[in-house]
């Protein structure tokens, strides 16, 4: 198993207790969070889990059995892969739950967040969002799809450096962004 996963998406510095060097947690404050959870905070970001394979013939079925064996509905894939392992990014429809299968099974795992963009109504909606991002000197680490639609456009997550700015500058740009709360239902699928 690799010792560091943050070339397949995970957070440096990422440590169990949400805490880092800046004194700050996950939610910008000096850790007085309420008893809501980052869905019903409507927390602009979605989660993603980075859950580790090795490069074997049906683990990857495995994985996803698992997943909807609990009713669970993957709303993103993307595999990063590599001679002996794969790594799966993956969303699904209540992170909370998946949170929660994950640690009672026997899967490696790893979560970050990412901001879900709804696409604009553009003949070229990628374009537009690239250069909301670059305006604000944001780079783009990576970015895939999610089986997410509202009023016919699709969505994308994308995984920045800094999510607080990236969130302010896409609504800013007139962007509409996806939240955890908005993955939960069937109107979108």
């Amino acid at each position: 198993m690799p010792s560091d996963f943050s070339d397949y998406g995970g957070d440096e510095g990422f440590s169990v207790d949400g805490d880092d060097d800046s004194g700050t947690d996950d939610y910008g404050e000096g850790g007085n969070v309420g008893l809501e959870t980052r869905a019903e905070m409507r927390w602009p970001t979605l989660r993603q889990f980075c859950v580790f394979l090795e490069n074997r013939v049906g683990r990857l079925n495995d994985l996803l059995r698992t997943i909807e064996r609990h009713d669970l509905r993957i709303v993103a894939l993307s595999i990063v892969d590599t001679v002996d392992f794969s790594v799966a990014r993956l969303m699904v429809d209540d992170a909370d739950r998946a949170r929660e299968l994950f640690d009672l099974s026997e899967w490696n795992y790893l979560e970050n967040d990412l901001i879900g963009v709804l696409l604009p109504d553009d003949p070229q909606p990628y374009l537009r969002i690239c250069l909301c991002l670059l305006g604000a000197e944001l780079n783009i680490h990576y970015t895939y799809p999610l089986n997410f639609r509202r009023d016919g456009r699709g969505t994308i997550a994308i995984h920045v450096d800094d999510l607080d700015l990236t969130s302010q500058v896409l609504e800013q740009g007139g962007h509409e962004l996806i939240t955890e709360s908005d993955l939960r239902g069937d109107a979108g699928y």
